[in-house]
């Protein structure tokens, strides 16, 4: 039995602890968890109703088509729907547009660091890796655009980036796009699209007309609330959604999945709320530290980086112990940072205050 030479070292994707683990393990009966960017406010109500009605067509396959949500989905971003491929979370959208374009003496361009999923499928199919590191957490699109030769064949572009926060201004990504070449595939991937508040944050769906290569990825895990159910999604051309639809897993995305995505899109009061409530969290992250004089990455996204100057560890185990999950920034490529999701005000608080606590018995602060 011989598995694949590129997958001799390649580990499976790490989640953040699970809470009943630290409660277990440290003896806590509370715990909160803010480290994989999850809504803290859960989902609509409606969402919830919706599953309760799909209970009783458990024993029914799905419609692997997804009709009922690619007309929902297609309606609300102004898409047809012959331009949605659907997918177990954008996560698995990532690995069809993998298996679609990359093999052995292909070539995909990307940052340093985000979301690691683009390299994982990548290395699975055996396609070289270029990585340009980001600069003060943002993508430097020209040294992307210099690193492409005729064998590229994916060019990733995560905004907000994860773990950084920084999103790409409008300005900037039309630049780039301009500037790609037409056999390579531009994959933007807008997980947090719905807390942006920026206001240079680009149209990037309007663009599909003009850039045929353009792929916009979005997802149901992050501000709709559903991140158990797994539902995400690329929108294109056409041509391009037509080519990565047989690399698609049959019935991938079940019933109730397809029925609390449909209710949550519906309920976008929910969206703004959640947006609204977000934004007022990184508020006080961003005002705790500038009061202590902390590094902190400007973030459109539902979570902050925030550079603690002490080995990122350090950070981590000391929430833990205190009831908080974070996420280490020892695994995300930034060593002595922190990546905090918003959580509820609460929550945002709460957390703080332990962090204030971390700093002054560091001496890193006068109490």
């Amino acid at each position: 039995m011989i598995p694949k030479q590129q997958l001799k070292g390649l580990t499976p994707y790490k989640p953040g602890k699970p809470i009943e683990e630290v409660k277990k393990e440290l003896g806590l009966k509370e715990v909160v968890k803010l480290a994989s960017n999850e809504n803290p406010y859960g989902s609509s109500q409606a969402v919830k109703e919706a599953i309760q009605k799909e209970l009783t067509q458990l024993h029914i396959y799905p419609d692997g088509y997804a009709t009922s949500l690619r007309t929902a989905v297609g309606k609300h971003l102004k898409v047809n729907e012959d331009q949605l491929v659907f997918g177990n979370g954008s996560d698995e959208v990532v690995q069809m547009i993998c298996r679609t374009y990359l093999e052995k003496g292909t070539n995909t361009v990307m940052a340093t660091p985000t979301f690691p999923q683009y390299r994982h499928n990548a290395v699975i199919e055996n396609a070289e890796i270029r990585e340009v590191p980001l600069q003060d957490g943002k993508h430097q699109l020209d040294e992307m655009l210099a690193a492409i030769d005729e064998n590229t064949r994916i060019i990733w572009v995560c905004s907000p980036n994860n773990p950084s926060g920084e999103h790409v201004p409008e300005n900037e990504l039309i630049s780039f796009l301009d500037n790609v070449p037409k056999h390579v595939l531009i994959v933007v991937d807008e997980a947090y699209k719905e807390y942006v508040t920026a206001k240079d944050f680009p149209d990037t769906l309007a663009r599909l007309n003009n850039y045929k290569n353009l792929v916009v990825l979005r997802t149901f895990s992050k501000a709709y609330g559903i991140a158990a159910l797994r539902v995400g999604f690329g929108v294109a051309n056409a041509e391009v959604v037509a080519a990565i639809e047989p690399s698609r897993e049959p019935f991938n995305t079940s019933r109730v999945a397809q029925a609390a995505a449909i209710a949550a899109l519906g309920d976008q009061e929910f969206i703004d709320m959640c947006r609204l409530e977000n934004e007022k969290g990184r508020s006080l992250y961003y005002k705790f530290c500038e009061q202590y004089n902390l590094d902190v990455y400007p973030s459109q996204g539902n979570f902050v980086l925030i550079d603690f100057g002490i080995p990122a560890d350090d950070v981590f185990n000391y929430l833990l112990k205190n009831g908080y999950i974070v996420r280490s920034g020892s695994a995300l490529g930034f060593p002595t940072s922190v990546r905090i999701t918003v959580g509820s005000q609460e929550q945002n608080k709460e957390i703080i205050k332990f962090l204030i606590q971390l700093l002054v018995e560091r001496g890193m602060v006068k109490s």
